[in-house]
């Protein structure tokens, strides 16, 4: 099983607070998906914003986050403005 440090964007802070949080392996990041991880990091991590939902969107795709597309990029942002309301 591949540890979440070893996908792009993934350190070690990231992979443990995903671990607290229930994401402990890179096919349950993958399974959850970047959204659904980012509400479960952003409700124990209030502190978490935007850039994290596109580095867990960047490791899924196994890019560097700042190479997501704009429209992904976009679709991220409305999603974390949608949570803030």
């Amino acid at each position: 099983m591949k540890e979440l440090n070893s996908m792009a964007n993934i350190g070690r802070e990231m992979e443990k607070k995903l671990a607290s949080v229930g994401i402990d392996s890179v096919e349950k990041l993958i399974q959850t998906g970047a959204k659904q991880a980012f509400i479960k990091l952003k409700a124990t991590y209030p502190q978490v914003c935007l850039v994290h939902l596109y580095a867990l969107e960047g490791a899924i795709e196994n890019v560097e986050f700042n190479a997501l597309s704009e429209d992904k990029k976009r679709e991220l942002k409305e999603f974390s403005d949608f949570l803030k309301a």
